[in-house]
């Protein structure tokens, strides 16, 4: 697995411009990572990119 320094995070663009809820996502092959953005050292979670997708696709309906 990779460490966070490894990777380059981003926020949703429908994230509020408060920045305080957000999580943001990092991809690398095959896995998307997600974590809390007010805790960047924090832990962090990957998915396969397949489980992304599909999630992706049901909270976007």
């Amino acid at each position: 697995m990779s460490t966070s320094g490894e990777l380059n995070w981003f926020k949703s663009s429908y994230s509020g411009s408060q920045g305080d809820s957000c999580v943001e996502i990092a991809y690398q092959p095959g896995a998307v990572y997600v974590r809390d953005s007010k805790e960047k050292e924090g832990p962090l979670f990957a998915v396969r990119l397949a489980a992304w997708v599909d999630f992706v696709g049901y909270v976007t309906l």
